[in-house]
């Protein structure tokens, strides 16, 4: 038992080592495309819980966010998340398709201002006005 937890315990620091890695890694990525992807995620995680509790967002959309912010969270997915570059591509087309379904029963104004990262992301996501 105590072996076991010796490896639990070097697995799960390793699993965060390796997190804090890749965000120190993202945080110094040039601005651009790169950078913006890998902001893409957190972003909508912090758009999703604003979005959450906002009282502006109609019974529907919110619904259909917080569906999108389960699917991120969950450790079960459609391509699986170590796959590189395409691991996360099922988050990314379920939160845009969540965005965007939002974005039509949503004020504009009231999406922006939950959106941490750049706006010009999120307006190219929602698409025309």
């Amino acid at each position: 038992m105590r072996d076991w937890l010796i490896g639990l315990g070097v697995g799960m620091a390793c699993l965060v080592g390796s997190w804090a890695l890749l965000v120190l890694l993202a945080r110094r990525l040039p601005p651009g495309i790169l950078r913006d992807l890998a902001a893409f995620v957190p972003d909508c995680l912090t758009t999703v819980r604003r979005l959450r509790r906002d009282p502006r967002v109609p019974r529907r959309a919110r619904i259909a966010i917080v569906v999108a912010g389960v699917w991120l969270a969950s450790p079960i997915d459609l391509i699986p998340e170590f796959l590189p570059v395409v691991g996360p591509l099922d988050d990314i087309v379920v939160v845009a398709l969540a965005l965007r379904y939002a974005g039509r029963q949503v004020p504009r104004q009231v999406l922006l201002d939950a959106w941490p990262g750049e706006p010009r992301l999120l307006l190219r996501l929602l698409g025309g006005a």
